[in-house]
C-alpha cells in the first residue's frame, strides 16, 4: 500500500512538474527569441544562426528555472493531496510523517543529481556551442543593413556610409572606412555600388571611385573603375570569446586548483583561436571561483526545498491559521531560492570561505529536518 501511495505522490508530481516547467520554460524562450532578434537586425547574422543560437539557450533557461518549478511542483501536489483529504489517508494507513519526507527527500536527490549534471557538462557545452555559431557567422544579413543616409558599423573594422538608393537598387556616393589596426586603414570612395552574392559570398562591387590607403600617416591613392569587397573577410562585433558561463568547469578548476607558477594560458574555441588566461590577478580568480563554485552550490538546494515544502504535512487544513502557514511555507522556499543566487556572488578565491558557504544549505537542511521530526511527533500526539 506505501508503495503504491508513493508512486501515485512522485507520478502526479513529476507530470505535473514537467508541464509547467515546460510551459514557463516556452514564455522564458520566446521572451528571450524576441530580444535575440538583434542579432540579425542590427549584428547582421543571418535567420540560421540566430535560430542555432536561441535553441541552444533552452538548456540554460531550463537549468535557472528548475529549482523553482521543482518546489512549486512538490508545494502544489501537497496541497492538493491536503485539500482532498488524501494525506488524511495516509496517516490512516500507517504511514508516518517522517516517511513521506524522507520520499520527497529521495525524490529531490534527483533533481540535485540532474542540474549538477546540468550545471558542470551540459549548459556551458550549449552556450559554448550557441557561442561558436556567432563566430562562424558571415553577417549574411549585412546587405539588409545598410540605409541611406546613416552610417553602418555593424561590421567590426569598417564602417559603410551610402547617400542614396536609386531606381536600379544601386548605392550612391559611397563612403567606406576600413580599419585594418591603429596604423592602417583605407578610405574608399566610389560613384556607385550594389551587393552581389558569389559563390555564397557576399560581396559589395564598388563601380568608379578611389581608394585613399594609409600606412603609418602616409597615404596613397588609387583609382578604380570597378572593384570589390569580400565581406566574408568580415566579421561582426558581436562577442566571439568564451565568456566564463560557456568555459568548462574543468578549464575553471585547473586555473583555481594549479599553483601559481604554473598557471598558463588555456587555448579554447573550436580551433583553440581563443585563450583563457589563467591569472595571477586576485579580481579574475574571484570571478572563477564565483562561476566554479556555482555550478557545485545551486544544486545542494534541492533537499533543503524538499523539506520546507514538506512542511505542509505538520498542519492539516482545518488547523487554525493554516492558509496563512502555507503563504509563509511558500514564501520562505522562494526566499531560499533567491538566496542560493545571491550567495553565489559572495564566493571567492578564499577556499575557507567558500567551504563555509558551500555548507550553509547543509546545515540549515539538517536543522529543518529536526524541526519537521520534532513538529511531526507534536501534531501526531
Amino acid at each position: 500500500m506505501k508503495k503504491i501511495i508513493f508512486k501515485n505522490f512522485l507520478r502526479e508530481t513529476t507530470i505535473f512538474f514537467l508541464i509547467s516547467c515546460s510551459s514557463v520554460a516556452l514564455i522564458v524562450w520566446v521572451i528571450q527569441a524576441v530580444n535575440y532578434l538583434g542579432f540579425v537586425t542590427e549584428d547582421g547574422h543571418g535567420f540560421k544562426i540566430y535560430f542555432l543560437y536561441t535553441l541552444l539557450s533552452i538548456p540554460k533557461i531550463f537549468n535557472e528555472i528548475l529549482p523553482f518549478m521543482f518546489f512549486f511542483a512538490v508545494f502544489f501536489t501537497l496541497v492538493k493531496y491536503e485539500d482532498q483529504n488524501q494525506t488524511l489517508i495516509f496517516w490512516s494507513n500507517g504511514i508516518k510523517k517522517s516517511e513521506f519526507l524522507n520520499i520527497i527527500i529521495k525524490y529531490s536527490i534527483i533533481f540535485l543529481i540532474l542540474q549538477s549534471l546540468m550545471n558542470i557538462f551540459l549548459v556551458p557545452f550549449t552556450q559554448d556551442k550557441a557561442r561558436s555559431f556567432i563566430r562562424q557567422s558571415n553577417v549574411d544579413f549585412l546587405p539588409s543593413l545598410v540605409k541611406p543616409k546613416k552610417f553602418m558599423d555593424t561590421v567590426e573594422k569598417l564602417t559603410i556610409y551610402v547617400d542614396k538608393k536609386n531606381d536600379l537598387d544601386q548605392f550612391e556616393n559611397i563612403v567606406i572606412k576600413d580599419t585594418y589596426n591603429s596604423n592602417d586603414s583605407r578610405i574608399i570612395y566610389a560613384k556607385t555600388g550594389f551587393f552581389s552574392q558569389i559563390n555564397e559570398q557576399n560581396f559589395l562591387i564598388l563601380i568608379k571611385g578611389k581608394i585613399l590607403n594609409i600606412n603609418r600617416g602616409k597615404t596613397t591613392i588609387i583609382n578604380f573603375n570597378r572593384t570589390q569587397l569580400n565581406l566574408s573577410d568580415y566579421s561582426s562585433k558581436t562577442t566571439k570569446y568564451p565568456k566564463l558561463q560557456e568555459v568548462s568547469i574543468f578549464v575553471l578548476s585547473k586555473c583555481l586548483f594549479q599553483p601559481k607558477d604554473q598557471r598558463t594560458q588555456i587555448m579554447l574555441g573550436d580551433k583553440n583561436e581563443f585563450g583563457f588566461q589563467c591569472s595571477h590577478d586576485l579580481k579574475q580568480l574571484d570571478n572563477i571561483s564565483q562561476e566554479f563554485f556555482s555550478r557545485i552550490f545551486k544544486p545542494l538546494y534541492f533537499p533543503l526545498l524538499a523539506i520546507i515544502s514538506a512542511l505542509l504535512l505538520i498542519k492539516s487544513k482545518n488547523s487554525i491559521g493554516y492558509s496563512r502557514y502555507k503563504i509563509i511555507i511558500f514564501i520562505i522556499g522562494v526566499v531560499l531560492i533567491a538566496c542560493s543566487e545571491i550567495l553565489t556572488k559572495f564566493f571567492s578565491y578564499d577556499f575557507v570561505k567558500g567551504f563555509i558557504l558551500m555548507i550553509v544549505p547543509v546545515v540549515i537542511s539538517i536543522i529543518s529536518y529536526l524541526v519537521f521530526y520534532k513538529q511531526s511527533l507534536t501534531s501526531s500526539k
